[in-house]
């Protein structure tokens, strides 16, 4: 470590100011990457999901038309499928930046840094809140597993599994808000997600 001037410097003659930035930039380009496979990997489970739904839903309707019979359980799994594809595809959602956001205030903030300010203030709320909605997932994840708890319904599906894939949809949603907030702290521009 030597000293030019006022500014420390290590031995390859670099600030110390600019090293730590690059770390910083390092980092969240790894945990913007890591964010990006997570959120393609719920978006691509959503879409399984989407499909398995499409296919209950023509055998049900064979069922119906052809046997007069029919699975009984159609709309309680297409319901759990549907809340498992809005949570899981969130953070897909947020990192191709096609969520709906209301940027009314936003929009008339002049000072560029007062609006990277804001901007990262509201990711780091929005990460907040989707924090505690993971914790009291988690605790109702948990709860009915130990208790055996399962649909009052004919599949008897245990409670747990749907609600597993909520939490895990909400986890991927709040990796993706930090890194979208690590992003703009470090001013890099947004990785692109790995394509479809």
């Amino acid at each position: 470590m030597s000293r030019t001037g006022s500014v420390k410097t290590r031995s390859d003659g670099q600030p110390f100011g600019l090293a730590a930035l690059g770390f910083a930039q390092k980092a969240a380009r790894c945990f913007d990457a890591l964010a990006c496979r997570l959120s393609l990997s719920g978006a691509v489970l959503a879409m399984v999901i989407m499909v398995l739904m499409c296919c209950h839903i023509i055998v049900e309707i064979t069922l119906r038309t052809l046997f007069d019979s029919s699975t009984h359980v159609l709309d309680e799994f297409v319901g759990y499928g549907i809340a498992a594809m809005t949570f899981l595809a969130m953070g897909r959602a947020l990192s191709q930046q096609v969520l709906i956001r209301v940027t009314l205030l936003l929009d008339t903030v002049k000072f560029p840094a007062l609006r990277l300010g804001m901007q990262i203030a509201c990711l780091l709320l929005t990460a907040g809140l989707v924090s505690y909605l993971i914790i009291q997932f988690w605790t109702s994840v948990l709860r009915n597993f130990q208790r055996g708890a399962t649909s009052e319904t004919m599949a008897e599906v245990p409670l747990w599994l749907p609600e597993s894939l909520l939490l895990l949809g909400l986890s991927i949603f709040v990796l993706q808000l930090l890194s979208g907030a690590m992003t703009l702290l470090t001013g890099l521009p947004k990785a692109e997600a790995p394509a479809d």
